[in-house]
């Protein structure tokens, strides 16, 4: 299980040694830390505070003000479904629904085996082609319930 990982402050530190040490590439780090561990465990933000000579306090506000940073463990892969106002009319409530029934989790969860995590977001801009799901950065348009077994299993492979 994800949570369970053990965090190698050696990985952080090469990845902070890749920038040079270079506090003006604090985002890019964290993107990397995120994609070693698929989140942002606060053992490496401390490692990284202290590389950068940032304090801590600035690093989880960067982290926290970016909805791409998650502060909790996140799964192998990440589905997103959107429910702005288009998609919302379109079905996205029933979409996110059959993801929870399908996943075995609700939004905001994180699979027990680590694999999977549900969200939902405001909207995702791209209304013409709603509902739209997005998982592992690719997008799904024109989403119905019965597309959603279809979507999971491309990244169950």
């Amino acid at each position: 299980m994800i949570a369970n990982q053990t965090i190698n402050l050696d990985s952080v530190q090469e990845i902070v040694d890749r920038y040079g040490g270079n506090k003006s590439k604090l985002i890019a780090i964290l993107q990397d830390i995120q994609a070693v561990y698929h989140y942002l465990p606060a053992e490496a933000l401390k490692k990284v505070s202290q590389l950068l000579k940032i304090p801590l306090i600035d690093i989880i506000s960067v982290a926290t003000f970016y909805r791409a940073f998650s502060l909790k463990p996140r799964g192998k892969h990440v589905a997103t479904v959107c429910l702005g106002t288009a998609c919302h009319v379109r079905g996205g409530p029933k979409i996110l629904e059959e993801f929870e029934r399908q996943l075995q989790i609700k939004k905001g969860e994180t699979s027990e085996d680590g694999e999977w995590s549900l969200e939902s977001v405001a909207c995702l801009g791209c209304c013409a082609i709603g509902p739209v799901v997005v998982v592992d950065g690719n997008y799904y348009a024109h989403t119905t319930i019965r597309k959603v077994p279809t979507i999971l299993e491309k990244y169950r492979k």
